[in-house]
């Protein structure tokens, strides 16, 4: 279980505040104005952003001041955060260990993980040499590696194709499902959220409201959210 404990980020001109919990192996959809704090909220759980107040706990154990890497944690951004002078089987053998190195056990994983996410045969391709749905299949094989139990996505299939990028999130939701991952998405699509979270986090006006039903929220949308979604948007 993931407890967000009366968490208060802020920044110029910025706040947030966030108390809710959410439950294991849950598959929860962020969605809110641009500038509400999606991105902020993913990255305060990931530790790069510290809370003004408040505490981040997993399992009851609090995380507040554990470092990034320490973290439950594995997070995937709209960039992929694939290394470029890197091939692919050296950027996956970083998700098992920090210098990459190839001993027969991480290379024969790194294979495993390319297969199970239909990059066979790739593996000594730079970043470069893919297609975009490559590489956010790459950067996913990687999160697969890590097998950390809270997966956080910054929209990093918003630049595919939405055929491509139902097809990404079919293969997020298969792999938390086989490994019991709690996945959170920040999203700006209404039907992403439809498709692949249970629940649903409304951000907006400095609130990240607690999770609600996806299919309810949407049916009786909150002011705020309407005022997002505009009219026909949901």
């Amino acid at each position: 279980m993931l407890l967000l404990d009366h968490l208060t980020l802020t920044a110029p001109d910025f706040r947030l505040m966030a108390n809710l919990t959410i439950s294991q192996g849950a598959r929860v959809a962020l969605i809110g104005p641009s500038g509400a704090g999606k991105s902020t909220l993913l990255n305060a759980i990931a530790g790069f952003v510290p809370p003004q107040s408040g505490r981040i706990l997993w399992q009851g154990q609090s995380i507040t001041e554990t470092n990034p890497g320490q973290r439950p944690v594995t997070i995937l951004f709209q960039d992929q955060n694939l290394f470029p002078h890197l091939t692919l089987e050296r950027n996956l053998a970083l998700g098992l260990a920090p210098d990459g190195r190839l001993i027969p056990d991480i290379r024969d994983k790194v294979a495993k993980a390319l297969d199970r996410t239909g990059l066979h045969g790739l593996a000594q391709r730079k970043p470069g040499q893919l297609s975009g749905g490559q590489q956010g299949r790459a950067a996913l094989a990687r999160a697969l590696l890590r097998a950390r139990p809270l997966l956080l996505l910054d929209e990093p299939f918003a630049a595919l194709g939405p055929a491509l990028k139902r097809d990404m999130l079919a293969l997020v939701a298969e792999v938390a499902a086989e490994t019991g991952a709690t996945v959170l998405m920040v999203t700006h699509d209404p039907q992403d959220a439809k498709t692949f979270a249970d629940q649903t986090i409304l951000v907006a006006d400095g609130l990240a409201h607690p999770p609600q039903d996806t299919a309810m929220l949407f049916a009786t949308p909150p002011k705020a959210l309407t005022a997002y979604l505009g009219q026909g948007g949901s």
